[in-house]
Formats: structure tokens, C-alpha cells, sequence
């Protein structure tokens, strides 16, 4: 059999197994030989164009003003009053030693800030000036910090570090969850396979390419701007979507040793079939991962180039990696599934794909009932995302465990809820001068309702620039704080500009994240329609149909849908006892992209198999349960190991990990068990012979391109498989 490019490609790769396993191996040690001695350069690009916080943060650098650096904050807590002499004189050297830390510009004592005693005195906070951004920080110098605070601890004195740089030391290793998704994945592979060895291929090929991907993307992070948390995201996608590819094609391998053939015909016939399906789903979720680069954000354009860089490479394994594996073990192989299918039908057992046979008979007799049924199920789930809220984490979201989380506990004690998220107001130029706006509005401001506290003008180094800091009374990630966020800058500044000629930006970390959030939502339009339509021609190209491209966009759109709205259920309205806030803004467009890509690779799988059973019967109905008989099994195993490998993120303590790692599971559960196995049956029998319809002239313009061979079937018929050897009557 000559076969296309895949078979090829599986050809050399079988011939030469021993080169191409020790070529995987040679470029794994070479790139993490190189990343041992390069070292990474992880960073977070924050800068938003555009945006009234992006200008309020240029006018503070270029004025001189000191007031956009970064800050960490001791917080002391004593019952019975921090202000006592002999508290004083434990504290002040420690203080004196914290200012002497690297890193550290200088500190200012809760002693001598003025408001930083609370009024009952038994929490304070001093101020610890950095050197360095919070994200840039090193997280050696804030543990330094916490350390030498920490010496005064104990007597009745309670001390935590608090803000943005502080939140480093309570991030959690991600090595757990990865490692229970594997070992959960290997269970599904074993019990599929039965054999140890056929279930730990997919997973290697998996481990191989992610582990060389992690390596380039730590020599990428010198030269792009790619966050630490990457790494995560790549691994929760890259071993999911790695063993899900290798896993397809090891089943069409499986079936074409169980049909007769010698491992190697069968694996280069496998790589013909499954390896296109898997180029071509790779395809989509990379095009999917691209597109958020049209957000123009670059903290999601690092993420989006290093998941799609993973992607590839899982997809560049599995066509090149696994055929050589295959290679190694074919020949056990060879004798051990034949004969395990030989001694199943020996037994009387029913044929693989029987049970869903009959599930696709049961969908077609009843096909608009069971449509409406699961998408009014999913539409019913989807519902509450029309509510979703968007915003970024703070210490308010970290473990109950961690010192920002109890200093941020503290301080809004202490100080109430709005002191964790203060805003920042900026008054440049007017008729009578900065300073003068800016005395106007902290006169105007504690009038405001939902404004607690103000703090007296600072004039930056040129006077040109007045700054105040406005105390919200509640917290960051309440709704009334964002509600009071536009009506300042929508309703009560532009009207204190007008009088007095000034410039009033509302800036600092809490209305950057709103910022953020709404450009999020602002282009997601673009985004959806960038992804939506790629993807359409592509599937467009693929099958030669129009009704299936829309048919595939509008269901990954529900189950993406589905998704978002548990994931509002849960994490922002606090289902199962889940401390309830705001979705992070960036995870619906990250999940968006990566879902739909998924959700493609499920819809080319199974539409291709019902593809290739059209081709040969011309039969709407045969096709529908047959594709359905040999790639229902296949698609809940696949589902099953995304799910797990996915809901194992659930464990990190990471609140934005877990949030991914919920909604990703849920879309894949969703669209493997009832938009694969359901929706889409009942569709394409509604659809009938029209699922296949494409204009004539839309024919002629597009390029011939093959997803299945079309020959004889590798499988023999198996007695009890009805429609098999004789097609169903035509309606």
C-alpha cells in the first residue's frame, strides 16, 4: 500500500525506529541541556494600551512620580494594642532590618504613616518600598522579608506580608495535579487496552512532546513575554491533547492488526486514516490558540504561542514518535489483539460497537426528541454565563493558609474592605494647577456614595501631577466597587474637569483590572468570529459540506456555553462551598480557544468515520451508526482522559488553575458524552443525504483534500453488527 504522506511518514519512522526514538531523545536532552544553562526569563507584559489606568501609570512615570511602584505591607495584629511602648521597641528594629533586605527601596513604620494604626490599634501595617515591578520580583527577596518580619512574631503578636509580590509565596507546585492525571489516564488506557504496554505508549508519546515543548519555551521566554503560569496551562493542554492524538491513531491500529494485517502495514494504514484526522484537528486547535492573538494582549499572546507551539509538537509526536514505538512493540502487538478478539468472539460476546449501535438506532428513531432534549439541557446550563463577571484574582482569592491571604483578612479588619483595593486618582494640569484639582476633589470625593475614605494631594516631582488615593467601602472584586469605578469616571470627574480644566483618570491595580476585563469583552467579538470562521473553512475544505461546518461551530459554541455557565455557578456564585468572585478575565477567551480547537478534533474524528461509511454505502442512515459504532468507544475514552487529566487541576490551590481546569473538563464532558454521542447523531439524521450538500461552484473552488482512504473496510464485518454487511433500507 503506497498510501499518502502520513503513511510515509509512519513508514520511516517504523523502518528506522531505533534513529527516530533516538532523535525525540537526542532533541529532548539538547533543549533542556540548553534551558539548564539559558535558565528561564518568565515575565508578565501588564501594559494596557488605550486604557485610563495605561495613562494614568505613563503620567506617573513621566512626571517622576514614585507613587506606581510596587509594595509589600508587614501587617502586625495584637489584641491588646500595637501602640504599647514595649511592641514599639520589638518592632522598630525589625523594621530598620526589613529596610536593609535586597530588593527593598526603604520602609515606612506603621508608627509614622499617618492612618496606618488601626483606629481599636490592634492592626497596623508598615510599608515596605521594592526595588522591582511585583511581578519581576524575586521570590528569595519577599521570603526574605517575611522571615525578618516574622522574628517579632509570637507574645501575642500576629505577622503576615501582604500585597501583590507577597501572593508568590503562596503559589502551589503543579507537579500533584499533573501527576494524578496521568496515573487516572493510564487506568483508562489499561482497562481500554488490557495490556500495560499498549496504554503506556500514548501517554510517552504525550510526555515526550510536552516535555520538549516546556524546554523551548523556557529558551522562548528570553526573547518573548511569557508568564510563569504557562507552564501549567501548557502542561494541562499538552498531556491531554497529546494522549488523546496518540490514542486515536493507537485505535486504528489496534483494529487494523485485529483485520489481519502485520504491525507494520497496519501501522502505516492507521497513520493513512487517524493521522489525518489528527493533522487536521491539530490544525484547528492551533488556528483556535492563534486567534487570541487578535486580542492584542501580551500576557494571553505568550500563552496562546506557547499552548499552540504544545500542541504542535503533541501533534508532530504522535505522527512521528508513536509509529516508531509502534515499531519496538509491534510485534507482541501483533499476536496479543488478534488473539484477545479471536477468544472475545470465541465467547459468545457481542461485537465491538454494539452498544453503540444501538444507541445510534435508538437517536435515529427519535431524532428530534432527543436533539431538542440535550440542547435544551445545555442551553439551560449555558444560561447563567449571560451573567458572567470578569475580573483578575487577589490575595482575597489565595489559600486560607497563605500569609497574603491572612494579611489581606487583616487588613480588611482592620481597616474594612475597600483598603485591599484602593483606587487612584490622578488630577494633571487645570486653570489653577494640580494641586489645586486635586484639593477640590478630595474635598468632593467622601461625598460620593460608596467612597470611605480620601487621602490629602501629592504633588509629583515637577508639580504637574496630583495624585489621591480614594478607599472604596467594599472590596476589589465586589460588583459596587467596579460600579464605582465608571461613576467616577463616567459621571462625577468629567464634570469636576470641566470646572476646573483638569485631567481626572482613575488609575491603580483595581481599575487596571476592570480595564483589563472590559478589553477582554470588548474584542472577544473579534476573537469569536477569527476562530469561528478559520475553522469553518477549514472544516469547509475537509469535508466538502456546508451544513457541517455550521452544524460543528454552533455545537462546540453551546458546549463552550455550557461551560462558562457552570464554571459562573460555581466560582462566582460560590456552588459547593467555593468562596464566590469573579471569573478571571483572560480564562473564557483561553478556554474558548482551546475548547473549540478540542471540540474539532472530536467532530473531525467522528464526522469523518460517518464520512467514510457515506462514501462507500451512500447511505445517510449507515453512516450515522456505524461512524457512531466505531468511534463512540473511542471519543469516551478519549473525553474521559481530558477530563481527568483536566479536573486534576481542580486540586491545585491556584484559583485560577482550578477555574481552567473546571470549566475545560466540563466542555470536554459535555462534548464527548451528549453533543458526540447525542446531539450530533440526531443532527446528521435530520439532515439526511443534505448533510453532504455543496454547491457546485463552491466545489470547483476548493482545493480536493481526502481525510479517509477510500477502499475496502480494514475491519471484517462481525456477525451481529447489522447494517454492516447489508446497508439499511433507504428513507
Amino acid at each position: 500500500m503506497a498510501g499518502g504522506v502520513f503513511a510515509r511518514v509512519a513508514g520511516f519512522s517504523y523502518r528506522y525506529r531505533k534513529s527516530a526514538l533516538a532523535l525525540w531523545l537526542l532533541v529532548l536532552v539538547a533543549v533542556w541541556g540548553l534551558a539548564s544553562v539559558a535558565g528561564d526569563d518568565y515575565r508578565e507584559d501588564y501594559s494596557l494600551p488605550g486604557t485610563e489606568s495605561q495613562r494614568a501609570l505613563e503620567l506617573l512615570a513621566e512626571h517622576g512620580s514614585q507613587q506606581g511602584g510596587d509594595t509589600v505591607q508587614i501587617v502586625l495584629h495584637d489584641p491588646d494594642g500595637l501602640a504599647r511602648a514595649e511592641t514599639r521597641a520589638r518592632v522598630e528594629p525589625m523594621l530598620a532590618e526589613v529596610a536593609e533586605l535586597p530588593g527593598v527601596t526603604g520602609v515606612a513604620s506603621l508608627f509614622d504613616q499617618p492612618g496606618a494604626l488601626a483606629d481599636d490599634e490592634t492592626v497596623g501595617y508598615a510599608t515596605v518600598g521594592l526595588e522591582l515591578p511585583a511581578e519581576q520580583v524575586p521570590a528569595e527577596d519577599v521570603r526574605r522579608v517575611l522571615d525578618t518580619a516574622q522574628t517579632v512574631a509570637g507574645d501575642g503578636i500576629q505577622v503576615e506580608l501582604g500585597g501583590d509580590a507577597a501572593r508568590q509565596l503562596a503559589e502551589g507546585e503543579g507537579g500533584a495535579a499533573e501527576g494524578l492525571g496521568i496515573m487516572a489516564a493510564l487506568v483508562i488506557l489499561v482497562f481500554m487496552f488490557g495490556s500495560v504496554i499498549a496504554a503506556g505508549l500514548p501517554v510517552i508519546t504525550a510526555l515526550f512532546a510536552v516535555g520538549t515543548t516546556l524546554g523551548a519555551i523556557v529558551l522562548a521566554s528570553h526573547a518573548f513575554t511569557i508568564a510563569d503560569y504557562t507552564v501549567y496551562v501548557m502542561m494541562l493542554v499538552g498531556l491531554g491533547v497529546g494522549i488523546d492524538y496518540a490514542l486515536l491513531i493507537f485505535t486504528r491500529y489496534r483494529a487494523e492488526l485485529v483485520a489481519g494485517h502485520g504491525s507494520a502495514v497496519a501501522t502505516r494504514r492507521a497513520l493513512d486514516a487517524a493521522g489525518r484526522t489528527v493533522f487536521f484537528a491539530g490544525c484547528t486547535v492551533i488556528v483556535a490558540l492563534l486567534g487570541l492573538v487578535a486580542l492584542g494582549l501580551g500576557s494571553l499572546q505568550g500563552i496562546a504561542l506557547s499552548v499552540a507551539l504544545t500542541v504542535l509538537a503533541t501533534m508532530l509526536g504522535s505522527l512521528t514518535l508513536l509509529p516508531a514505538l509502534l515499531g519496538i512493540f509491534g510485534e507482541r502487538f501483533a499476536r496479543t489483539f488478534p488473539a484477545r478478539d479471536a477468544k472475545r468472539a470465541g465467547r459468545g460476546k457481542a461485537p465491538v460497537g454494539t452498544a453503540w449501535r444501538r444507541l445510534g438506532g435508538a437517536v435515529q428513531r427519535r431524532p428530534l426528541i432527543a436533539l431538542v432534549a440535550a440542547v435544551g439541557a445545555l442551553l439551560a446550563l449555558a444560561a447563567p454565563a449571560l451573567g458572567l463577571r470578569l475580573g483578575m484574582g487577589d490575595p482575597g482569592n489565595d489559600a486560607a493558609e497563605s500569609t497574603s491571604r491572612k494579611a489581606y483578612d487583616l487588613l480588611a479588619e482592620g481597616f474594612g474592605p475597600g483598603f485591599n483595593g484602593p483606587l487612584i486618582i490622578l488630577a494633571h494640569g487645570g486653570d489653577q494647577g494640580a494641586e489645586a484639582a486635586a484639593g477640590l476633589a478630595a474635598e468632593r470625593l467622601p461625598e460620593v456614595a460608596g467612597v470611605t475614605a480620601v487621602t490629602p494631594p501629592s504633588l509629583t516631582e515637577d508639580g504637574e501631577v496630583a495624585t489621591l488615593i480614594v478607599f472604596p467601602d467594599s472590596a476589589p472584586q465586589d460588583e459596587a466597587t467596579t460600579e464605582l469605578v465608571h461613576e467616577l469616571r463616567d459621571e462625577v470627574l468629567p464634570v469636576w474637569g470641566a470646572e476646573t480644566g483638569a485631567e481626572y483618570l482613575v488609575g491603580g491595580s483595581t481599575a487596571a483590572t476592570q480595564d483589563y476585563a472590559q478589553k477582554v469583552a470588548d474584542r472577544m467579538p473579534l476573537f469569536v468570529a477569527i476562530v469561528v470562521g478559520v475553522s469553518v473553512l477549514l472544516l469547509l475544505v475537509v469535508f466538502r459540506s456546508v451544513w457541517i461546518p455550521l452544524k460543528a461551530a454552533l455545537l462546540n459554541l453551546l458546549s463552550i456555553g455550557a461551560a462558562l455557565g457552570a464554571m459562573t455557578l460555581v466560582f462566582q456564585e460560590g456552588w459547593f462551598g467555593v468562596d464566590p468572585g469573579p471569573i478571571e478575565a483572560f480564562l473564557p477567551v483561553m478556554i474558548f480557544a482551546i475548547v473549540f480547537g478540542l471540540s474539532m478534533d472530536y467532530e473531525i474524528f467522528l464526522v469523518s468515520r460517518m464520512h467514510e461509511e457515506w462514501e462507500r454505502h451512500r447511505d445517510h442512515q449507515l453512516a450515522v451508526r456505524e461512524g457512531l459504532a466505531h468511534t463512540g468507544a473511542v471519543i469516551s475514552a478519549a473525553g474521559a482522559i481530558m477530563v481527568v487529566v483536566f479536573g486534576a487541576f481542580m486540586l491545585s490551590p491556584d484559583r485560577m488553575l482550578q477555574q481552567m481546569g473546571f470549566g475545560m473538563a466540563v466542555a470536554i464532558l459535555v462534548d464527548a458524552v451528549v453533543i458526540r454521542c447525542l446531539i450530533v447523531p440526531a443532527a446528521m439524521q435530520l439532515l439526511g443525504r443534505h448533510a453532504w450538500w455543496l454547491p457546485g461552484w463552491l466545489g470547483r473552488l476548493l482545493p480536493k483534500v481526502e481525510l479517509e482512504r477510500h477502499e475496502e473496510p480494514a475491519a471484517r464485518p462481525e456477525s451481529g453488527a447489522r447494517g454492516v454487511a447489508e446497508p439499511a433500507p433507504r428513507r
